[in-house]
């Protein structure tokens, strides 16, 4: 059991060995999340490639294996053209082919395979948190929020989607399982003026950590922006190097439009760093290697599921591996 679990009762029995305590628990919680990903992959690729010659139709295949997997037009390309260069004409089995998608994979991730790090000397160092409504924003807030608590931080959650009732109790329920104070408003108040009573609030409790949820309303992006704008100024009124990061909260479930979601985000604000959720609830977890080759912004974290210890700091190789369906230490 992850020490960052939630809701689980312990049982000393059941723990793992204490060679592989953590990570080999993780990564089966992430091999097990990416499943419906996994399996519509490892799938294609054994239909495709059966001791196959690769030629220009098999490689014409695999690319469309990996855009209807939500790779990419592009990262698609550049996996078929790297194959084209050292194998081409020769026999192929699937778990060559797999091998080959796993080093490309992890290569492209590997950059933006970054945890969120908290500077001390910030107190509080102030991280908002966007992303459309139903992303996970106000979950991910409590998930990061009991990590870092229990790593030893002190941590305040500001409730700044004011319009939304239940994502205000929702922030505040996660407050109570963390016993991190929630600083929130009535519904409709001004998210700015709570923004502003947060940083203060915060400061002068001497808190380590500050999250700030937002609105993620996009049908009208001209308010969305003007209210982003303005939390902002208000924050910079108490610090004008905060935010320090801003996180994008992105649905995994939504494929590639969560690309356009990046897009308008980044148009909004300076969105510094991803957090990608429920890539559990799906079979398009290629499209994270399509945001890290398109956009190159630091991944954050991932999630695979409900509980706490279910959202974890992003790890390249684990991922790559868990996507193609190769234990890990199997990639050559």
């Amino acid at each position: 059991m992850s020490i960052f679990g939630f809701g689980k009762k312990k049982a000393p029995e059941a723990a793992p060995p204490p060679d592989e305590p953590e990570e080999q628990g993780w990564f089966g919680r992430l091999k097990s999340g990416l499943s419906k990903s996994s399996s519509r992959l490892t799938q294609g690729i054994g239909d495709l490639f059966t001791k196959r010659k690769l030629d220009d139709e098999a490689l014409e295949e695999l690319e469309d294996l990996l855009i209807t997997a939500d790779f990419g037009v592009a990262t698609a390309a550049k996996v078929a053209r790297h194959l084209a260069k050292t194998r081409f004409g020769q026999d192929v089995t699937s778990d060559e082919i797999k091998q080959t998608l796993a080093e490309e994979i992890t290569r492209i991730l590997e950059p933006v395979a970054k945890p969120l790090v908290i500077v001390p000397g910030h107190r509080p160092h102030v991280v908002l948190v966007v992303g459309v409504n139903g992303s996970g924003k106000t979950t991910t807030i409590g998930k990061l929020a009991k990590q870092h608590k229990e790593a030893g931080l002190s941590v305040t959650l500001a409730a700044g989607d004011t319009f939304r009732a239940a994502a205000v109790e929702q922030l505040k329920v996660w407050g109570e399982r963390t016993g991190c104070p929630v600083i929130a408003r009535e519904t409709g108040a001004d998210a700015a003026g709570l923004a502003y009573d947060a940083v203060s609030e915060s400061k002068a409790r001497g808190d380590d950590l500050l999250f700030i949820d937002t609105a993620g309303r996009l049908q009208n992006k001209t308010d969305l922006m003007a209210e982003l704008a303005k939390i902002v100024r208000s924050i910079k009124k108490f610090d004008d190097t905060a935010p320090h990061d801003v996180l994008l909260v992105l649905d995994a479930t939504v494929g590639q439009n969560a690309h356009s979601q990046v897009e308008i985000f980044k148009e909004l604000i300076k969105v510094t760093g991803l957090v990608l959720t429920k890539l559990d609830g799906t079979a398009r977890g290629g499209v994270l290697v399509s945001l890290a080759e398109k956009f190159g912004l630091p991944v954050h974290a991932i999630g695979v599921g409900e509980q706490a210890g279910d959202l974890r700091p992003f790890e390249a190789e684990a991922f790559a591996c868990s996507l193609v369906g190769l234990e890990r230490g199997e990639r050559r």
